[in-house]
């Protein structure tokens, strides 16, 4: 079950990296969240996951990420940046989901 979760992740992660970033989203803050830092720290915990369980703070990280993506995509009315954004919230989601069941 881990391994298919896991290719669901390598799956969403390839996904992602062929899609362009939301054309004005550069520079753009919503609720007070830089939207290219939560992009990329959205994709560097999810390949973190990947390859290793995380360790306790950033599995922190993770978990603020998820509830960050609850606050920011309500605001998004832009529909290809709503897109954009929910897929990589689906991979926190996806992440965080692998690393709880690594720790039991």
């Amino acid at each position: 079950m881990l391994d298919e979760k896991l290719g669901a992740l390598a799956q969403m992660m390839a996904e992602h990296m062929a899609r362009p970033f939301p054309p004005g989203f550069r520079g753009l803050d919503i609720e007070d969240w830089d939207m290219v830092m939560l992009d990329s720290d959205a994709y560097a915990y999810a390949a973190g996951v990947h390859e290793d369980p995380l360790g306790e703070q950033a599995h922190a990280s993770l978990t603020r990420l998820t509830s960050a993506f609850r606050k920011v995509l309500p605001v998004i009315d832009d529909e290809y940046a709503a897109e954009y954004y929910t897929h990589l919230h689906d991979m926190v989601v996806l992440s965080a989901e692998i690393q709880s069941r690594r720790k039991k």
